[in-house]
């Protein structure tokens, strides 16, 4: 694991809070220098996800943004009210994005949260103690598709909830529906597909969930963490993307991360919900407590609201217009990268994508494509079972000359996975730090991994 800790020879390792206090501009010269050393790993355009903006002037208006802001509690907000102005504003600005104004049955609500698992989390805590309030559900289950994200099983892990997995059909990687139909039961609390899927890019069949869900009188949750802020622009822009929001009668939730292509910083998503009786389900209140009465929105207690004033700015400075603009780069982009892996009979994209694309092939392992790609710069994303890779095309790619780099890349890539098909290849999938593809070692070999990075700089000094 030495590449995750490349600065300890330089700049050493601090143990101990210093006797003495660093000068500051010591310190920002330190942190400037690992910083951009840092951004040339996405500047080029190579790196899929991660950096959806890449733009540092946008960065450097929301630093000024959130310093204004970084300080204030937003918990406080007899201090600070603007913080109910920025979270309120940006709730409305996303349900409106969700086109909730198709909604009659209900009164469309939101809350800001820390990032795409908040959401997951808050929207699984909402749905059990709604079903628990309402319906006398005491053994929740919760159904997901095979490929909704993993955060769906932290949160039913936390919760108590049993976690019920519906296969895909591989060819279109879409969820089953009647095998999902099969795994609900009077104990169901919700069931989830996702516009899109981080693995592939694919959306699953939600106007199909959403006539299950109102069959069956459970709430179906939308994972848009990663879609949810580029497939509305999308569709008003022409690409061929089903309905995914509040326009379908059994969506009662989504998740739209404002921190991925709302362009804001990490991090910050939001998630929607059909009426607000869903939302108010997952309060927290302790009236009894000696130090006050006390109550929670969500699972946070303490916020900056910088968080909330810099999701604000970003998403007012940009507006409508620049939202389409980027989407429509983003998709043009994203199309012709897939015209580069289709001319390749070697190769195949799995499903039917969107701006996130993921490919594998019948010839050759194609974590060699990835060994080769990764020679020149790039960095994908892996899955696994099958083995594939996937670019999540963001702003940087749309740069001049990205496109005809990843297709020249592309090509030698392909020629040497065909020449080196028999040799086992280098990489394998990845996702988040912890690696795949390892099954029946995978468990301990991730506590591993993870030990290693999360301890390598936090041995405690000896005493003097």
């Amino acid at each position: 694991m030495a590449d995750d800790h490349p600065y300890a020879d330089r700049f050493g390792v601090t143990r101990r809070i210093p006797e003495q206090g660093r000068p500051r501009a010591e310190v920002l010269a330190e942190l400037e220098t690992m910083a951009t050393e840092e951004d040339r790993a996405w500047e080029s355009g190579k790196c899929s996800g991660t950096m959806y903006c890449g733009d540092h002037d946008h960065y450097g208006f929301l630093n000024e943004a959130y310093g204004l802001y970084a300080h204030v509690n937003a918990l406080q907000r007899d201090i600070c009210p603007s913080a109910t102005r920025f979270e309120g504003e940006i709730i409305a600005m996303t349900l409106d994005m969700l086109h909730a104004d198709a909604v009659s049955d209900g009164e469309p609500v939101g809350i800001v949260t820390s990032g795409g698992t908040g959401s997951i989390v808050h929207a699984l805590l909402a749905y059990r103690d709604h079903a628990a309030q309402t319906r006398g559900v005491t053994r929740p289950n919760f159904v997901k598709p095979e490929t909704g994200h993993p955060a769906f099983d932290k949160g039913c892990h936390l919760f108590g909830i049993e976690l019920r997995t519906a296969p895909i059909d591989p060819e279109t990687t879409l969820v089953d529906v009647a095998a999902m139909a099969e795994l609900v039961d009077d104990q169901t609390i919700a069931i989830m597909g996702s516009a899109c899927n981080y693995g592939y890019g694919t959306i699953d069949p939600i106007s199909e969930l959403s006539d299950l869900a109102l069959e069956r009188g459970v709430g179906l949750h939308v994972d848009g963490c990663l879609g949810g802020f580029i497939l509305p622009w999308g569709q008003e822009l022409g690409w061929d993307i089903p309905v995914f929001d509040f326009r379908l009668p059994g969506v009662t939730s989504i998740s739209a991360d404002t921190h991925k292509y709302g362009y804001g910083f990490k991090g910050s998503s939001v998630v929607t919900f059909r009426d607000k009786a869903l939302r108010n389900a997952q309060y927290f209140f302790l009236t009894g407590w000696s130090g006050g009465k006390y109550c929670s929105p969500g699972m946070d207690g303490s916020r900056s609201g910088g968080a909330l004033a810099s999701t604000w700015a970003a998403m007012v400075t940009i507006g409508r217009e620049g939202y389409l603009g980027y989407a429509r780069q983003i998709f043009e982009t994203a199309d012709r990268m897939k015209d580069a892996v289709r001319s390749h009979p070697e190769l195949r994209i799995m499903g039917s994508p969107t701006f996130c694309f993921s490919f594998t092939s019948d010839e050759f392992d194609i974590y060699h494509v990835n060994d080769a790609m990764r020679a020149k710069g790039w960095r994908f994303n892996g899955q696994q079972y099958p083995n594939a890779i996937h670019m999540a095309v963001t702003r940087p790619q749309t740069q001049p000359g990205v496109v005809e780099e990843f297709t020249a890349d592309l090509a030698g890539a392909v020629a040497y996975a065909k020449e080196h098909a028999e040799d086992t290849p280098k990489s394998a999938a990845i996702y988040g730090g912890v690696a795949g593809g390892l099954d029946d070692e995978a468990d301990e070999f991730i506590r591993m991994v993870m030990g290693d990075m999360m301890d390598r700089h936090q041995s405690v000094p000896a005493k003097d």
